[in-house]
């Protein structure tokens, strides 16, 4: 990626943030970057082009996040990496994320088989470990992991880590 269509993309991603994207124009876009409006055109097509590139740059952070934890072979790693996914969010990239949570309400973009491989992970976990439902223990987990996501971008608790253990000690962890 060129450091101009990096530039487009900051750009999109700051406004579609404060702003929201149905407020966003291309044009906006384009005088925050400092580029024409048809440089936006040409390497992204159109503002959903623009979107589309920040999900993928989300997408491979993602999946970077998940490789960790899937490969991962002792059960209680997977579940306690798992549970500290959105408690190790690094602050310089809040706005990202709340981007991405942000869409997901706003275009009503929310694909369940994007973390399919985690929930896969965290059930195969539950299963070594002998809990009686293990697809519903998955199931709990990602909407723990939504909701704490959400609950840290939105307005991030002076003892997070203390959530995070008590978090853990309920399975043991």
């Amino acid at each position: 990626m060129t450091e101009k269509q990096e530039k487009i993309l900051e750009a999109a991603l700051q406004l579609f943030a404060e702003q929201g994207y149905a407020a966003t124009s291309t044009s906006k876009v384009a005088k925050v970057a400092g580029v024409s409006e048809g440089l936006i055109f040409r390497h992204f097509k159109n503002k959903e082009g623009l979107l589309e590139a920040i999900f993928e740059t989300v997408a491979d952070r993602t999946k970077a996040i998940f490789a960790d934890i899937v490969l991962s072979t002792d059960p209680k790693e997977v579940i306690s990496k798992a549970l500290e996914m959105p408690f190790r969010i690094d602050a310089s990239e809040y706005r990202v994320w709340r981007l991405t949570y942000a869409m997901k309400w706003q275009i009503q973009n929310y694909s369940r088989e994007k973390v399919e491989p985690l929930k896969l992970a965290v059930k195969n976990a539950f299963e070594k470990l002998g809990y009686k439902n293990p697809d519903a223990e998955s199931e709990l987990i990602l909407m723990q992991l939504d909701g704490a996501a959400t609950a840290i971008l939105l307005h991030e608790p002076d003892n997070k880590m203390e959530i995070l253990k008590c978090l853990k000690a309920k399975y043991n962890l």
